[in-house]
Formats: C-alpha cells, structure tokens, sequence
C-alpha cells in the first residue's frame, strides 16, 4: 500500500511570478504544478540505501523542481526545454535523476512519457538506473506499477509502457528516441558533445518534454560541460536572455576564500545535511598536501573550474625516493615489469623487489636504439650520453630497438635473481614471450586500460607519498617529471603517455610490476611463476 499521499488544496490560479527571481514576462508560474512531483517522489517513493525509508527531498531538490515544472506558458506547456544544474558531489544530485526519472514515467506527470538517461559511458548509466531500481522496489505501491527489465537497463510501467531507460555514448545508436533526457555529469562528455546534441532532438515531439542536465564543473573549458555552465550563468543574471533555458549554479567564485567554511556551505546547499562538515574539513586538509588533490577538490567539492594540469607527481615527492636498496638484492624473488619501444622508443624493464615492511626496491634497465639517441639528444637535449656513460641506459645498434639484446639483457640479470613473474603491455610483447616461454617463464599481457592499472597506480602514488619506494635510476627520476595521469569521474586513474610531455616507459614498466607484485602473496616461494591478473 502506498503512504498516505498529500491532499493539497488547489490553490489560485497561475500568477505571472513577478517576486521570483527568473521571472520573464509572457510566462505563468502554477504553484501547483510545481508542488505536484515533490508531493508524489516524498508520498512514494523510497530512498535508493535499499532501506524502504521514505524519501525525503533536500531542499536544493525543491527549489530545483519548482522551477522547472512551475514555470508554464499561458496554455499550460512548461516553460523550460533546456535545464543546467551545476553543483558539487555529494549533494545527491544522483538521487534527484532517479526521482524525477520515476515521476515523469509514473503517469503523475501528464502526459506520461520516457525518459532517458544518459551517462558518458555504461557503468556511470547504470550507477543510476541501480539507485532508480531501488527506489521502486523500496516502495510496494511503485513495485507494482513498473517492470524491471534488467538486461536492457529499462524500467517499463506497466499500464502505459512509458520507459526509464540509461543510454551511454557506446549503447549504439541513440537516435529515434521521443521523451525528456537527463544528462548525467555533462561536463566528462568528451566526444565532441554529439551523444548531448543527438539526444536534445529526442524532446521535440513530446509535449513538455526538456533535455537537463545535474553536473560538477570541469576542466575542459571547450566542452559541452562549460558551453551550458555559460548559459547558466546567462540566464541567472538575465532570465529574459534565454528564457527556455534554466540555469542553477551552486559554487564558489574564483576569488573567494577556499578555506572559509561559509563559501563551503554557500557551493554545498547539502552541507551538514547529507554529509558532515568535519568529513569535508578532513577533505580540505588533506588536499592541500597535493597540487593535483587540491584541484580535484577544487572541482569536486567547491564546483570551480579548474585548468589541466595532469602532472602525476609535482616538486620532488617522487625523487626523494632515490636512494640505494637497504640489503642486496641478489638471490632475491622479483617481479618484472616490462614497456617495449614501438620502434625508436625508450624500452624500460623493471625488477621490483619487496621487503617484509611493505616497501619496494625497483631495478631499471632501460635501452635505446643508437640513432635515435643521438637525434634526440641533439634536438630535445635529453642526456642520454651521459646516462649512457653512468651505465644507465643501454644502447642497440641501428635505428630500431633489438629485442634480442633486451631479451638477453633480462636473463642475465635473472641469473642471480628468482623471477616471481613477468608482466607487460600486450602491444609488441609477442615475440619476447615467446623467447620466455622457451626459458621457462610464462609472461602475462597486463592490458593498458583504466580497470587494469588503477589499482597498481594507486598503489605506487601511496608507495611514494609514504616513502616505500626506492630506486636508483635517473631515467626513473626524468620519466616521473614527465608522467601525466588521466583521472576518470569515479576517480580511477592511469598513466597517459598521450598527454605526458617526453618519455615515461620506466613509469609503465615499474606499474606492470606493480600489477604483479599486488596479486603474489608469496614472494618467498621459489621457481619460476604464472600470475594470474
């Protein structure tokens, strides 16, 4: 049975809205359409923790839903067909899509219609259709109107077939599609903003039908994300400037205090509420040990747009860790990472040892073709002459890597060293593990995607900062100045050779070794190894 639902008086007719701040002359502000959802979401539906608690709206969720379904023209239609709301994590942006998503399907909003939600890709579109499926099954009277079809990430209503349904830009083709669209974290759509522009045609053949979006700022002021940020900020100075398009911005301004707790609390309307304020303090102190903490906290938590700057580690934090092992390391397990050149490229392998306290020793050996060393230390004045001198870096004759000699260069060195295992990017790892294979070592391709390598680069920014790394190589120390990371909205992380100034295969070699070491428990036993990744 459902809650007992508000019976709420009508009240008077429509009224021109003139006291509200995005008043424009030619439209109607209707109290009761814009009381009508947050009276069905708080009587029906249940909060998306699985509970069956009542759902109760913040009241940001309130002030966003009045404006956007109050606002009328004077037959009816609602004024907005665009909305932007832009506003920091963790204020249950994610909570207000599953809601209004099932009001609008639910038959409350007349005429019913679909609704589509869209993420930049598949695993953020179903964070929310979960959250949505939730608060259905929280609620008995909801359960029994909507049919979960969890295959195609759709929620139907029984009676009038109207959909939720989670659309990514790699779900195929998004066009055809009739209803309203919810666009989830505008700002990390970074195709061009053709998934947005696709989908706002879905809204021309429904009446009151709108494209929103709930989003964090960004750092790509290019974007789609900044296009709508502009228009927001527009349409708060000036409704009449865009009067269709609604705009809500909750953030700090560039030139006020970061630390002020009263600029927290005027970009987070949810502060206190939905999280606590020591939790964020905690945040703040803790970004400020970190440029690239600082920046994301910045975006995250305050809603600044921020610049790219994607440098993996600043000032010295990685160099401190040069320093000699504390013990030898011959005769002990090692794990081997491995980066092969393309064709002109540094080929880095590195052999990481741990010690029983939780920290790790890396050995670099690194190579690079002749001809290539001396047009590039010509050009880019990259030392490699020296390094090369200092007996860090080993030199293949011709203008093209010799695998042969790497190969040969890696077993010697095993010689004295029990191999744990071997590990590397799949690209051009062929023929060394063949050679391997015959040695009697079976090599793992480590693929060089987001979900593979978040964990070991996670695990080597806590190794650095902690002061658990050590390494002897100064083509280690060059690599780790010139290493960008590239950061996904759920905050995994990766190395990006794409957006890294110079060289950073010692930096890959040393994760490949990382993602080894993290899944062998027993680096005491001994023989030859298969890890399983």
């Amino acid at each position: 049975m459902p809650r007992k639902q508000t019976q709420r008086p009508r009240s008077s007719a429509p009224s021109s809205g003139r006291d509200r701040p995005e008043f424009v002359e030619g439209f109607l502000y209707d109290e009761d359409q814009a009381e009508r959802p947050i009276d069905f979401l708080q009587d029906y539906l249940a909060t998306p923790d699985g509970t069956g608690a009542p759902l109760r709206l913040l009241n940001w969720h309130k002030a966003a839903i009045r404006q956007l379904f109050g606002w009328r023209h004077p037959d009816g239609r609602m004024r907005y067909r665009r909305a932007a709301v832009f506003i920091p994590k963790k204020n249950r942006k994610s909570s207000l899509f599953a809601a209004l998503g099932v009001f609008m399907t639910s038959g409350a909003h007349a005429p019913g219609q679909n609704l589509y939600v869209a993420a930049k890709d598949r695993g953020q579109a179903r964070t929310i259709f979960d959250m949505t499926v939730a608060s259905i099954k929280g609620s008995p009277f909801l359960d029994d109107i909507f049919e979960i079809i969890d295959s195609k990430a759709t929620i139907r209503n029984k009676s009038t077939g109207r959909v939720i349904r989670c659309l990514s830009k790699d779900s195929g083709s998004n066009e055809g599609l009739n209803g309203s669209v919810l666009i989830d974290e505008i700002h990390a759509h970074t195709d061009g903003g053709k998934l947005v522009d696709a989908l706002m045609y879905a809204t021309r053949a429904t009446k009151n039908s709108f494209v929103a979006t709930c989003s964090t700022a960004g750092d790509d002021r290019n974007g789609i994300g900044f296009r709508w940020w502009h228009d927001a900020e527009l349409v708060m100075k000036d409704p009449a400037s865009n009067p269709t398009f609604m705009g809500l911005i909750y953030a700090a301004d560039p030139d006020d205090d970061f630390s002020s707790e009263a600029v927290w609390k005027k970009a987070n309307p949810a502060l206190g509420e939905a999280f606590p304020l020591d939790e964020f303090r905690a945040d703040y102190q803790d970004a400020q040990t970190d440029p690239r903490k600082m920046s994301r906290w910045l975006r995250y938590s305050l809603n600044v747009w921020t610049e790219r700057d994607n440098r993996w580690f600043h000032g010295d934090e990685f160099t401190r860790c040069q320093m000699d092992p504390p013990e030898p390391l011959d005769g002990r397990p090692c794990w081997v990472g491995i980066d092969l050149a393309d064709h002109d490229d540094l080929t880095a392998a590195v052999f990481l040892f741990r010690s029983p306290d939780g920290s790790y020793d890396a050995e670099l050996l690194a190579w690079v073709p002749e001809e290539s060393m001396i047009e590039r230390e010509k050009k880019q004045n990259i030392p490699y002459s020296s390094w090369v001198r200092d007996g860090w870096l080993r030199v293949t004759e011709g203008s093209r890597i010799d695998q042969e000699k790497v190969h040969a260069d890696i077993m010697a060195f095993l010689e004295t060293h029990e191999c744990r295992g071997v590990g590397g990017d799949p690209y051009h790892l062929d023929w060394i593990a063949t050679k391997m294979q015959s040695d009697g070592i079976e090599v793992q391709k480590i693929r060089q995607t987001i979900g593979y390598l978040t964990g070991p680069s996670k695990m080597l920014e806590d190794l650095v900062k902690s002061g658990k790394l050590r390494y002897r190589s100064p083509i280690m120390s060059w690599a780790s100045n010139n290493v960008c990371v590239w950061e996904d909205p759920n905050l995994n992380i990766r190395p990006d050779k794409a957006k890294s100034s110079e060289k950073v295969d010692p930096i890959f070699a040393l994760i490949n070794a990382l993602a080894l070491a993290s899944t062998d428990a027993e680096p005491e036993s001994s023989g030859f190894s298969l890890v399983s990744l």
